[in-house]
């Protein structure tokens, strides 16, 4: 898949078939991650990747709207030292993974974590010095929808691009 034609078809899947990701397409897939932009070249960034059943059950019971980690194949937790742009160099991060997963027709979902209340949690549960900010966690697995990677609905381009001025 060529590059325009992931960045159009990329969607949240939050519905996983049973299979396993194998190891070298986890690593491609963070190895892209520590490509994104990054201010002053910082990379701040570092990343836990999950993909023991336990601990994912247990990181999907501490969140509020990432249930579906439980029934992911893996996950990716980006954290970040505090540095002044951690946040958009994580965002980035975070990004870059769920392109990679799409290109390799692995499904995505991001879920939150930068100054979620249960930060602590995921912290204490993973090791993580509190030093390091959770940007996020990003669920991955093989889609169950054979439709996931269908382009969605959007708004028409000319109805949100402005030239010049608003």
């Amino acid at each position: 898949m060529d590059a325009l034609e992931v960045l159009k078809t990329r969607r949240s899947v939050r519905e996983y078939k049973d299979n396993p990701i194998a190891k070298e397409a986890l690593e491609k897939i963070v190895d892209t991650a520590r490509f994104a932009p990054t201010a002053m070249n910082v990379q701040p960034w570092e990343f836990i990747v999950v993909t023991d059943r336990a601990t994912l059950k247990k990181i999907a019971g501490i969140t509020d709207h990432g249930k579906f980690i439980s029934d992911a194949s893996a996950c990716i937790l980006i954290f970040c030292s505090d540095t002044k742009y951690y946040l958009e160099d994580g965002c980035a991060a975070t990004q870059n993974v769920m392109l990679a997963a799409c290109a390799l027709g692995i499904g995505s979902c991001w879920v939150a974590g930068d100054k979620k209340p249960y930060c602590r949690q995921i912290h204490e549960l993973l090791s993580v010095p509190l030093s390091f900010k959770l940007v996020s966690m990003i669920a991955l697995g093989y889609p169950k929808c054979e439709k996931a990677f269908n382009v969605a609905e959007k708004r028409d381009l000319g109805e949100m691009i402005h030239w010049e001025k608003f």
